[in-house]
């Protein structure tokens, strides 16, 4: 009798760690860069899994890599997961999404913090992805960002666009801002930084030429967005930014989504998946609600007094 209840435990003890690695899920995150808009997101994607039972080292494998700027390494990042067949691959930004799209066409791919999907060519339709592709946008509302620009510094008449030609999200982004401008009075300079490391010498080739600086959500801007501030501090030049964790790190202004919430967005995406949908099947999201954020400090220090009707509306403002 003894013997057979030890063969029965041994049996469901058994059973119960076959269920256990049945049930374990695998996702692989790529990220183009680290800067805190796009490690808010990946956040917001791991909490939302975790709050639908998705628990890493529980009953999920997680994988994470950066390529720290480059193209090249986004595209061995991609590879290497692909070999690796997780569940899912979430790409976080347009050039690691664009690097894993290439490199599988069966794997489930999920994209996040992308402006504009079918520029990129990761989907051709917003609502019927069709392929092993679908994802969240955070496609900006530019003619709210130029309005909230004119609205905190009216003599904003020539706007200086800082960012990465060889960014399709901020491609996109410029031909946005450049059909809006006219209505708001407003004429668009360019200011190219194909690297981080050429940010500063960016925002320097504009002094004199620019009343203000728009940085859109580009990543290699964005990823050296300290450099803009200086010259925005130190030439009296207001800064305002596409995303909203750029104010903390000294844009006077943004209307932005928050990129934490964009990620729990692109996580319930993620959980559809794992739960048996396929991601053809599954429309682009667009991110959702934009609020409104203020840096006091960086404002005096650029010259630009803010209305207390703005302070008031902001959902938060550093002091």
């Amino acid at each position: 009798m003894t013997v057979i209840r030890l063969a029965a435990a041994a049996l469901a003890a058994f059973a119960v760690a076959t269920g256990a690695q049945a049930a374990e899920k695998s996702v692989a995150i790529t990220q183009i860069v680290e800067h805190p808009a796009l490690d808010a997101c990946r956040q917001g994607i791991q909490d939302a899994l975790a709050e639908a039972g998705f628990i890493v080292g529980k009953n999920l494998k997680w994988q994470y890599e950066s390529a720290q700027g480059n193209m090249a390494t986004a595209v061995q990042i991609a590879r290497k997961f692909v070999g690796d067949a997780p569940d899912v691959i979430v790409a976080i930004t347009t050039p690691s999404a664009q690097a894993v799209v290439a490199a599988t066409k069966t794997i489930p791919v999920v994209f996040s913090a992308v402006t504009d999907p079918v520029a990129a060519k990761l989907v051709s339709n917003w609502e019927k992805p069709g392929t092993n592709v679908t994802g969240t946008s955070d496609m900006a509302p530019v003619d709210k960002h130029l309005a909230m620009i004119k609205r905190l510094a009216p003599e904003v008449k020539r706007l200086g666009f800082l960012y990465n030609p060889g960014e399709v999200n901020s491609v996109s982004s410029l031909e946005a801002v450049r059909k809006a401008a006219p209505a708001a009075g407003i004429e668009v300079l360019e200011g190219a930084a194909p690297r981080s490391s050429e940010v500063l010498a960016a925002a320097r080739s504009l002094i004199g030429k620019v009343d203000a600086f728009y940085v859109p959500t580009d990543n290699t801007v964005v990823s050296a967005f300290e450099a803009v501030v200086k010259v925005g501090i130190d030439a009296k030049i207001p800064v305002f930014a596409g995303d909203t964790d750029s104010v903390e790190r000294g844009a006077i202004a943004a209307l932005g989504f928050n990129h934490h919430e964009i990620g729990r967005q692109t996580g319930e995406l993620v959980i559809r998946i794992l739960k048996g949908e396929k991601p053809g099947d599954i429309p682009v999201s667009a991110a959702h609600k934009v609020d409104l954020w203020l840096n006091l400090a960086s404002a005096a220090k650029m010259g630009v007094t803010v209305p207390d009707a703005m302070v008031g509306e902001a959902a938060k403002v550093f002091r």
